[in-house]
């Protein structure tokens, strides 16, 4: 039996190096974020907002409904980044930026005047926190070179 395709060795040197192959130059190292950071929410996002949703009882407040909804939907979308991490980048950074945006109009200005501590924010503040994990996973020069300075190559 002959092995048709030349297979790279796995090794953490390997990981860390863009892949043309398979992932259109995006780092293996950051597929693999991306999916831990797509089952997370799935597992942790999923779990909380989906119980929340189906176990609500009463009148919604409509825009803690919002609230609720769209992160019942990122964990949905959440199962597509799982299979297509690449596809779901428009996602990733839509997170990162209404976190990071979040945690500057609000976070901040509380723990600047020592009130964050204690207030309904911080719960909230400890959660967004870790938008560090996909800032990490996020392949920034595939992101860049693919969405926002797209080549007439690829259009």
């Amino acid at each position: 039996m002959e092995i048709s395709e030349k297979r790279t060795p796995f090794s953490i040197k390997n990981i860390f190096k863009s892949d043309y192959e398979h992932w259109d130059g995006a780092p293996r190292i950051n597929i693999y974020l991306l999916r831990l950071m797509f089952i997370l929410m799935v597992v942790f996002l999923g779990k909380d907002s989906w119980t929340h949703i189906l176990s609500f009882k009463g009148t919604w407040n409509p825009s803690n409904a919002m609230a609720w909804c769209i992160w019942a939907s990122y964990s949905v979308l959440a199962i597509l980044g799982i299979i297509h991490p690449l596809k779901m980048l428009p996602v990733v950074m839509l997170e990162i930026f209404y976190k990071v945006l979040w945690l500057i109009i609000v976070a901040y200005p509380l723990w600047k005047s020592n009130q964050l501590t204690g207030s309904p924010a911080e719960g909230m503040t400890n959660a967004f926190l870790w938008v560090l994990l996909p800032m990490i996973a996020m392949p920034w020069k595939y992101f860049f070179k693919e969405y926002i300075l797209p080549s007439k190559r690829n259009k």
